[in-house]
């Protein structure tokens, strides 16, 4: 465990992670200073907090490295290319983010960690996992990205779990060097924060670094072969074996789907002749093509850790998503209600919309610097209709009028939060019972609504309004 005694260190940003990673280190006797670049009521407020444990915040300066610095700790959310950054580079100063703190924060008898990256659901294999470990009686948390700052987690002490369940996004991974898992997954990649990253290759190196030093597998997605790369390229413990998900007949090394039953044929005697059974497709909630992947590799992660196949299947059967993730809002007049208000991008917006057989689509909102073309043209044949809102719909539109021109679209000029309910009585008009209405915008909601959550919120509300009127 590294010595932190009398240690100058910096922490960039006073969001959670940072007020974490601030009161840890300052805990165990270094000398922290905080900066943001904000300097409102909330900002001097948690500056007052951190006062009073002997932290020093800067405020309204986010660019000038303190004097003295030797270390700095960044929020995931800040940009390689920061001035701070530069700043401490230049006077030969490490950056390093709140997971590369807790792994050098844990002890030699640490829990070990089974860690999950991939552009889109993260959380929702990250809690399936958990509830899997739980299922097989052992002490554990999903962590991480999913909210509960890892660093609190690892100061609980050694004997505190016995492994956990770690969500790290491609910010985390950039900046832990020093990460080393039992095992780690790349559920999918598909392009999502390249103005972060600078470009989709090194997007893809930062999901990768989740691989390095795995000591028992590499768990990868059979159906997007950038995951099998990562693997092939890392420098692993020997004996690592790469571990294989997907949608089909699953081969040796590989967990799979044979006649609605999930099944592995990596953690049993005999690979070439053996299968055991883990779960029901029924058992995974909601059943939906890529939730039933996300299954799969929680349950790669468990059985490299040793966890039996009926602890899966209780696991799995415990689990349930979190709202605005592909949720079962209502049924009206015999059509569904769906909220994927989460589904923020394209990728996520593809594995919605493959879930459902005829659909009226609720999407838009502010693009990211998306384009649309290849989701639609891919969706087109599902599509009874389209009701668009948002700053940025006329991008989806016009990809809706090169590859679906026949689909009925209804172009809400709208961008108040009152436009949902307008969407929603749009969408109740072209659907026919056995239809289901969609909500997955594949896009940011700022434009409107606060977070996706509110924006889920809406919808439901909306749906709930049509319920009552019906």
């Amino acid at each position: 465990m590294t010595s932190w005694q009398g240690r100058n260190v910096t922490v960039a940003g006073l969001g959670v992670s940072g007020v974490s990673a601030a009161r840890a280190l300052a805990g165990l006797g270094a000398v922290v200073t905080v900066v943001d670049g904000g300097d409102g009521e909330t900002h001097r407020a948690r500056a007052a907090e951190l006062a009073e444990a002997g932290i020093t915040a800067r405020l309204g300066d986010a660019e000038t490295l303190p004097e003295g610095t030797d270390l700095v700790v960044t929020s995931p959310g800040w940009k390689p290319t920061s001035p701070l950054f530069a700043a401490a580079a230049a006077a030969g100063v490490d950056v390093v983010g709140d997971v590369e703190i807790a792994w050098r924060l844990r002890g030699p008898d640490a829990a070990p960690w089974l860690a999950i990256t991939g552009t889109n659901g993260k959380t929702t294999t990250t809690q399936m996992l958990a509830s899997i470990l739980a299922a097989a009686g052992l002490r554990t948390a999903a962590v991480g990205n999913i909210g509960t700052p890892i660093v609190d987690v690892v100061l609980e002490g050694d004997d505190a779990y016995d492994v956990l369940a770690v969500e790290l996004s491609s910010y985390q991974l950039h900046w832990a060097p020093s990460l080393r898992a039992h095992s780690a997954a790349v559920l999918n990649l598909a392009p999502d924060h390249l103005d972060w990253h600078g470009s989709m290759e090194a997007y893809a190196a930062d999901k990768g670094r989740v691989y390095e030093g795995n000591q028992v597998a590499c768990v990868y997605n059979v159906a997007d072969k950038a995951t099998e790369d990562l693997v092939r390229e890392a420098d692993v413990e020997e004996g690592c074996r790469a571990i294989g998900f997907t949608l089909n007949a699953p081969a040796p090394s590989q967990l799979g789907v044979v006649d609605g039953i999930l099944v592995d044929r990596a953690f049993v005697p005999d690979r070439q002749k053996q299968a055991q059974e883990l779960a029901e497709v029924a058992d995974v909630r909601p059943p939906a093509p890529h939730n039933i992947a996300n299954a799969l590799a929680a349950a790669g992660l468990a059985r490299a850790y040793g966890v039996p196949a009926t602890a899966v299947r209780e696991g799995l059967r415990a689990f349930r998503p979190d709202a605005h993730r592909i949720e079962h809002v209502a049924d009206v007049d015999g059509v569904a209600y769906v909220d994927d208000s989460k589904a923020t991008n394209t990728h996520a917006t593809q594995a919605s919309l493959a879930a459902y057989e005829s659909i009226v689509w609720i999407a838009g909102g502010l693009a990211k610097g998306a384009t649309f073309d290849e989701l639609v043209a891919g969706a087109a044949a599902r599509l009874r209709g389209v009701v668009l809102i948002g700053a940025d719909r006329a991008l989806i539109r016009e990809a809706l009028a090169r590859h679906a021109p026949e689909v009925p679209v209804v172009d809400l000029d709208r961008t108040d939060t009152g436009a949902m309910s307008e969407a929603v009585r749009q969408a109740a008009r072209l659907a026919r019972p056995g239809d289901t209405v969609l909500m997955a915008p594949a896009c940011a909601s700022m434009d409107m609504f606060t977070n996706y959550n509110k924006r889920g919120d809406a919808f439901a509300a909306a749906v709930r309004e049509l319920g009552a009127s019906a």
